[in-house]
């Protein structure tokens, strides 16, 4: 059995823009330093073996305020990161929506195979998303592993764990700098904690389900 700690980023400037980030970056907000910290003092109350972060600087910015405190080194795996939104990275997402409408599942229905110019699919990403955690799970067997990573990464592991499908419009709460624990059997997954805010500042303490 492998154990995740799986944390999304602190909020970032295009976070508070509603812009498209994708592989494209944007610098933590004072904020999102703060909620950086808030899961560094957290995840320095929980035993884990490793942190393994994006390669993009929103995330492994987060990871190294977590490293601080708890003495591990930063792994980075390039495969965490978030979805290629190619020509749509840095729209806003009204924009996004008027130009490439087919990009997010917000309607009730949409086609997980399709592309902006130069993105990945929602299938794509999700293939991604799988056979990279899968695979750092079993090389990790028996380890806790904090990951660092990015909402849409951890929208579609909880996608994958609940099963829902690729094309169905499913809202998924993830708070910047939640926590949120999976496990991995080596052939099934569990959710056991997700989008626990408890630690941020001025957060209301949501209950961990």
């Amino acid at each position: 059995m492998t154990r995740f700690i799986a944390i999304r980023h602190g909020e970032t400037r295009w976070n508070v823009e509603a812009r498209i980030q994708g592989h494209g970056d944007s610098p933590l907000t004072e904020t999102g330093v703060a909620q950086a910290d808030a899961i560094a003092q957290r995840l320095a109350g929980e035993k884990f073996d490793r942190i393994i972060a994006s390669d993009l600087a929103r995330a492994h910015e987060t990871a190294k305020r977590i490293a601080a405190l708890s003495g591990h080194a930063v792994g980075v795996d390039q495969r965490l990161r978030e979805r290629n939104f190619g020509a749509g990275e840095g729209l806003s997402y009204d924009e996004i929506d008027r130009l490439y409408p087919g990009a997010f599942s917000r309607a009730r229905v949409t086609d997980p195979d399709y592309r902006i110019p130069g993105g990945e699919s929602r299938r794509d990403f999700h293939e991604r998303v799988v056979s990279t955690v899968e695979a750092i799970a079993r090389r990790h067997a028996g380890e806790t592993v904090v990951l660092v990573t990015h909402g849409g990464v951890l929208s579609t592991l909880y996608r994958h764990v609940h099963s829902i499908a690729l094309e169905k419009a499913h809202a998924i709460a993830i708070t910047n700098a939640s926590f949120n624990s999976l496990a991995f059997d080596g052939s099934r997954w569990r959710v056991d904690t997700w989008n626990c805010t408890r630690h941020l500042p001025g957060a209301e303490p949501l209950v961990d389900s």
